[in-house]
């Protein structure tokens, strides 16, 4: 037991035991379950992963907050960057949001695209959640007009036909199921977790196949050398095919990715050895993957080179790459700001405003944790944000 995190209740203590007992029973009978199993079950097992039960994630209540539950100046923002390509795609361009997590982004932004007269066809929320689709379903629903609330739809998978418009996803890389990898002795191992003589989960390396192998060695050959014996990190080999699945019906439009990470130089820093991989509860992060399965959040950061090559191998181009602060103020964050706080007469309101653009802005919070990557295809450069253009730092990648 970690002493210095919470105690859960005995209703959360039997969920998770739940999990956890599901999850040794795989190991009996499977065998060692490489760490991306583990995750996933951790955060997807339906009715019990982190993502999938009922549990609060986001905000005070939850276990981390998320720019779009800081207020409504992230996702006015990424309006203000979206409008132009909405604009030159006309009528029958579409929004889609991957996660849409409480529902507060979604909110936002409706409100912000009905303000600047670009309404999207459909604002599309991919959700696999069937708990957080109807958070979202009735959060909307009490905070939307209903001509806007009409506008919204939910997806259990990708959208199957040709679609045109902008795809979004905040903090949705960092949660796919990553592989753990080590090297030593020459060779690429990957983490897998088994059972002690206890029954409690352990970590064991096993010899990589040629996936995890394979992307590895591209990345050792990307960084003009090779990783050290013993040093360990995350990568993830199905990004690609990730990338392809969510954005591969995208016929022309552009993709915002926000989520914290670095580039690939700055992800495998030498010193940087044992990886990115960490857990939130209740507001605390820590390092220990195996506490309470199904009751926190398990999270690894986003190599943004990594994710660039993806989008390329998808057919996107990387338009823009910066942090996240030089995007929102590209986007038109000190226009709302100054706008919204002249509007308040509450000094406690205006306080709570100068303390989101400090969260959303400032090096230590999120401002450059955070990164921002915006793909296009089969648009004119004229449709894409001047402003964000202008801002670029795609160089570094």
């Amino acid at each position: 037991m970690n002493a210095q995190l919470p105690e859960p209740g005995a209703d959360e203590r039997t969920h998770s035991d739940h999990l956890a007992a599901l999850l040794r029973e795989e190991i009996a009978s499977h065998g060692p379950m490489p760490f991306s199993r583990f995750m996933e079950r951790c955060l997807y097992t339906p009715g019990l992963g982190y993502y999938s039960a009922g549990k609060a994630k986001f905000g005070a209540e939850g276990d981390f907050i998320t720019a779009p539950e800081l207020g409504t100046l992230f996702a006015r923002c990424i309006v203000r960057a979206s409008e132009p390509v909405l604009a030159s795609l006309g009528a029958e361009a579409d929004f889609l949001e991957i996660g849409g997590g409480s529902g507060a982004f979604a909110e936002a932004a409706l409100m912000a695209m009905d303000a600047a007269q670009r309404l999207p066809r459909r604002f599309m929320i991919l959700e696999p959640s069937a708990d957080l689709r109807e958070r979202q379903r009735e959060r909307l629903h009490a905070a939307l007009p209903p001509e806007l609330f009409e506008r919204v739809v939910w997806l259990d998978g990708p959208p199957e036909t040709d679609w045109e418009g902008v795809l979004f996803a905040n903090e949705v890389i960092d949660a796919l199921p990553t592989t753990r990898f080590t090297t030593r002795d020459g060779e690429v191992y990957e983490e897998h977790v088994v059972l002690d003589g206890d029954g409690r989960f352990v970590r064991v390396d096993r010899p990589a196949d040629v996936l995890v192998g394979g992307a590895v060695r591209h990345v050792e050959r990307d960084l003009g050398r090779e990783f050290e014996a013993g040093y360990r990190s995350e990568i993830l080999p199905q990004l690609p095919y990730w990338v392809q699945a969510v954005a591969g019906s995208l016929r022309r439009g552009t993709m915002i990715f926000a989520d914290y990470g670095y580039t690939r130089g700055e992800f495998y820093l030498p010193e940087r050895n044992d990886g990115t991989l960490r857990a939130f509860y209740r507001h605390r992060t820590h390092a220990d993957a195996f506490y309470l399965p199904g009751l926190q959040d398990l999270t690894a950061s986003v190599d943004f080179t990594a994710l660039a090559e993806a989008g390329n191998s998808a057919g996107f181009g990387v338009a823009a790459y910066m942090p996240q602060a030089q995007f929102l103020l590209a986007a038109g964050m000190q226009e709302f700001f100054e706008n919204d706080y002249l509007a308040l007469t509450d000094e406690a309101a205006r306080y709570r405003l100068a303390q989101e653009v400090k969260k959303l802005t400032l090096p230590d919070q999120m401002g450059e944790r955070f990164q921002v990557m915006l793909f296009a295809r089969g648009i004119e450069a004229t449709a894409l944000p001047a402003e964000v253009m202008a801002a670029d730092q795609g160089s570094r990648l």
